[in-house]
């Protein structure tokens, strides 16, 4: 592994072949997830920054936007949301199992892992994280002027085209500081809580217990571990992810990132850096529940090697 240029990590990961069948399974469980909150995803956008939404709940935003723009309304951005996630996806998931290896090889000591596994999670979280997010912005910077803006292009070529031709990369990486903001503490809360949340059962359980465990059982363990993910990475993340969408309006005043970051901060206030929290809970609960479940399913399907395993006994 040693001789893998570092610039590879942005494509793929050297695992097995069954684990990259894994995560290439995965690409299109993000793919699908996110593609299907498609219309939670643009009633919270929606009400970080349309005025004449602000404050309102899920339900009621969505049936505004459905009387204004009919029910396509809530399909806006569908196209950049499928694909973004889809590279996202997978380069998170194999990110996250190659660096938590690396870190635990690094330690030499299987004692030693379980004693700093907080650390461990925590770093190959953020350091997965990075390297999709490199693929991610453009095409969430497309995907929110599509929701902001449904005058702004058709679809996800025309849109990805129109902002590469009239802002060029400074604008397809615009937002690159703030989805980091973002998708770092988000991948934080998902990857970390969800091995906390799969120790505490295990606890409870003996090794031949643990061993034995049916396919159902397996997946309903990811599924209530991955519901207490998704609160946890949506609430870290979501200041972050508001500022994302007020920067890919155009909002804010001129400077640098973090000049403006912190002026639109100062102007939402606290309340308003959490506005949409509510719907984007649900969204994320269902997201990184559906994720996990599906993964955990694939990789016993294809009888993939599990991931290096550092929970406390």
């Amino acid at each position: 592994m040693r001789n893998v240029s570092p610039a590879v990590f942005l494509i793929f990961y050297p695992f097995p072949t069954r684990q990259q069948l894994t995560f290439t399974l995965t690409r299109h469980t993000s793919s699908l997830t996110h593609g299907a909150a498609t219309p939670i995803d643009v009633v919270k956008t929606r009400i970080q920054i349309d005025p004449a939404l602000k404050g309102l709940s899920l339900f009621t935003g969505g049936r505004q936007i459905v009387a204004a723009e009919g029910a396509r309304g809530l399909l806006a951005g569908f196209g950049p949301t499928a694909v973004g996630y889809f590279i996202q996806g997978g380069g998170k998931f194999a990110g996250y199992e190659f660096w938590k290896k690396q870190f635990v090889e690094l330690l030499g000591d299987q004692d030693k892992a379980v004693q700093y596994r907080l650390p461990i999670y925590l770093g190959a979280a953020a350091v997965g994280e990075f390297f999709a997010d490199i693929l991610l912005t453009p095409l969430e910077a497309t995907r929110i002027r599509l929701v902001s803006d449904r005058k702004y292009a058709t679809g996800l070529v025309s849109g990805f085209t129109r902002l590469a031709r009239e802002g060029g990369i400074r604008d397809m990486y615009a937002g690159f500081l703030p989805i980091l903001c973002k998708q770092i503490p988000y991948a934080l809360g998902q990857f970390t809580v969800n091995e906390y949340c799969h120790e505490l059962v295990y606890r409870q359980m003996s090794e031949e217990r643990k061993a034995h465990l049916s396919r159902t059982e397996n997946i309903s363990i990811s599924l209530g571990s991955g519901i207490i993910a998704g609160f946890a990475a949506a609430i870290l993340s979501q200041p972050a992810d508001t500022l994302l969408s007020q920067i890919n309006k155009g909002h804010g005043p001129q400077g640098s990132m973090g000049h403006r970051l912190v002026q639109l901060s100062k102007e939402l206030g606290f309340r308003g850096l959490f506005s949409g929290l509510g719907p984007r809970m649900y969204m994320t609960a269902f997201l990184v529940s559906g994720q996990f479940a599906i993964y955990g399913a694939v990789k016993h399907a294809l009888h993939a090697p599990p991931g290096v395993e550092i929970h406390k006994d």
